[in-house]
């Protein structure tokens, strides 16, 4: 099982960290996203990678071996929304990374228009101000399934719940001066 205190890495560096091009579109996808750091990106694509493998492997094996596995595999893929509901292990190939940032929460919050930016979405997650659900999620990488995308919003606790409008709509709140309220 191995020693809780001893993590592994989950994802793989690039094979030629300075290239000018794969610079370019980690930078843009960071800030396309609003993803912390480079290691939240990588362990996507690692995850993406790993679902690549998948799909090789099962190709190469008869009709009869993969039909059960490539059931489970899109099934699961077509929960999260990256493959349509007729999809193959062809659709599995063509998956870019992409696909895979848009069903994260911190972009969903962000494209339905409940936070400011990505930053904002992130935030308000980490804190606690969004639900699936009905259930809190704390973690701005979780994969919005299809079928909760719906149920996606503020927590019932959160006091963005409780005020009116979304983030973006909200008018400042006019306050008095201090020195006026009591002359």
């Amino acid at each position: 099982m191995g020693d809780p205190k001893r993590q592994r890495r989950k994802y793989a560096t690039p094979r030629y960290p300075w290239s000018k091009a794969q610079l370019d579109t980690e930078l843009r996808l960071l800030g396309e996203y609003g993803l912390r750091n480079k290691r939240e990106l990588r362990r996507h694509q690692a995850t993406l990678s790993n679902y690549w493998i998948r799909a090789r492997e099962l190709l190469a094996l008869s009709q009869e071996e993969r039909r059960r596995p490539q059931k489970e595999l899109l099934s699961k893929l077509q929960s999260f929304g990256l493959v349509p509901d007729d999809g193959n292990l062809d659709n599995i190939l063509d998956l870019k990374i992409e696909n895979i940032l848009d069903r994260r929460l911190q972009t969903h919050i962000y494209r339905l228009g409940l936070s400011k930016t990505p930053q904002q979405a992130r935030q308000l997650i980490t804190h606690g101000h969004i639900s699936v659900g009905g259930r809190i999620v704390t973690a701005p990488s979780y994969l919005v399934k299809r079928e909760e995308g719906r149920s996606v919003g503020y927590a019932p606790s959160s006091r963005f719940a409780r005020d009116a409008g979304d983030i973006r709509e909200q008018p400042p709140k006019e306050t008095e001066p201090q020195g006026a309220a009591g002359e």
